[in-house]
């Protein structure tokens, strides 16, 4: 299969570089690839009709060598092994399911981990979903352990939220992908390990298992445990929570939903996809209509307690081992953040957060400028995701003057 790539023709083969650590068996099996994206660290697999299995291996779409192309018969019944039964009629009438299943990728009992355990089953992220009359889908591996705020390497100001938030609305957002469901279950779990709470999730789907410690933790997949958002929203704050977690605020219904639980008390959790912090707030009025707008600015505004926006960057593989590292912006809510959202200053946002960095604040470009200069990711792919790439360059233009500085010091004696 062949297409047209700016002027000349690309075969899938030069778009997406082959795997070459793939070992499949014939006829090829869900096993067979849930296996493979362990073996070679893979993120997500893509199945499309027409193409073969596609892996996301350090955020590079890659082709195993060894697949062919997919019939359509071969992708239904490949799904067809992880689908659940009792949601399968879900997927025929609205052409698209959500759902997670656990798989053991591991070879009967031989594999263990470093400590000697068997290998657990690894968990799934499922999306499948109708595209020409074809089933298609979009597989995630969520990793067996929760990760820390250094391993996903997230300023100290995120293990702060979380420690010093009791009540309030505090939201991750960012595009998909980015990695908002793993700093949330992160942030989860630090509760989870310091403080004695009721934590109820309401996910669709579960990702992460939160195994209880210090915490009781009561974790709701839409379509296993409750029908939807909307119900499952109705009756949290009746179930005794002091921390909800709601796995996305999707429209007007969950939105709503989470201010009004955190302005009586609760601590609350979400992610919502917006591109920065202070875009996100223009999101979330989209969901209301005009007359409402007021009226939820000045919500939002009584109960926020943070954003955290983040973006995850093609990594130095030699400082990161799984090639991408997340640059992160941080809006904390005082006075002044509180009176610009009530009345619809979102513009003046990002001036606020370069100006109080001293309080936590952090804008994407200062993380770009930190991470350039701790080598974690090169110039070029900062500058290539930097919001503002002449503000990159003066702040970096300041490192090398300062360091240029010290060094003649030193040489001086």
């Amino acid at each position: 299969m062949m297409r047209k790539d700016i002027g000349r023709v690309v075969s899938f083969a030069t778009l997406f570089p082959p795997v070459e650590d793939c070992v499949v068996a014939k006829p090829l099996s869900m096993h067979d690839l849930l296996r493979n994206m362990r073996v070679t660290g893979a993120s997500d697999l893509h199945m499309k009709v027409g193409m073969p299995p596609i892996f996301r291996i350090k955020s590079e779409l890659r082709m195993p060598q060894a697949l062919a192309k997919l019939t359509a018969e071969d992708t239904r019944r490949l799904l067809l092994e992880i689908i659940p039964p009792d949601l399968l009629p879900r997927l025929e009438e609205t052409g698209d399911l959500d759902f997670s299943t656990f798989h053991q990728t591991a070879d009967g009992e031989s594999e263990t981990t470093a400590s000697g355990e068997p290998v657990r089953p690894d968990r799934f992220r499922c999306n499948v979903f109708r595209a020409g009359g074809n089933w298609h889908s979009a597989i995630r591996r969520v990793q067996p352990t929760i990760p820390d705020f250094q391993d996903l390497g997230l300023p100290e100001v995120y293990r702060k939220v979380a420690d010093e938030t009791n009540e309030g609305l505090i939201l991750v957002v960012g595009v998909t992908g980015c990695g908002k469901s793993t700093t949330l279950a992160c942030m989860l779990e630090r509760i989870n390990q310091t403080r004695g709470t009721h934590i109820i999730t309401i996910e669709d789907p579960v990702e992460f298992q939160i195994h209880p410690k210090m915490s009781v933790v009561s974790q709701r997949e839409i379509g296993i445990d409750v029908s939807d958002y909307g119900t499952a929203l109705r009756y949290v704050v009746r179930q005794d929570p002091d921390v909800i977690f709601i796995g996305e605020l999707r429209d007007h219904d969950t939105v709503l939903a989470a201010v009004q639980a955190a302005e009586t008390g609760h601590m609350v959790l979400g992610s919502l996809h917006a591109p920065d912090t202070s875009q996100c707030f223009g999101r979330i009025v989209e969901f209301f209509p005009q007359n409402e707008h007021a009226f939820i600015r000045s919500a939002i505004a009584n109960s926020l307690q943070a954003v955290l926006a983040q973006r995850l960057l093609p990594a130095n593989t030699e400082k990161v081992k799984i090639g991408v590292a997340p640059a992160t912006e941080v809006l904390l809510t005082n006075g002044t953040v509180r009176e610009m959202i009530r009345e619809g200053d979102d513009a003046d946002l990002p001036a606020v957060i370069n100006s109080s960095r001293q309080s936590g604040m952090r804008s994407f470009t200062q993380s770009l400028a930190e991470m350039v200069e701790a080598e974690l990711v090169t110039m070029q792919v900062a500058l290539e995701y930097a919001p503002n790439r002449e503000a990159l360059q003066s702040i970096l233009k300041g490192v090398e003057v300062r360091s240029s500085m010290l060094v003649g010091k030193i040489k001086g004696g």
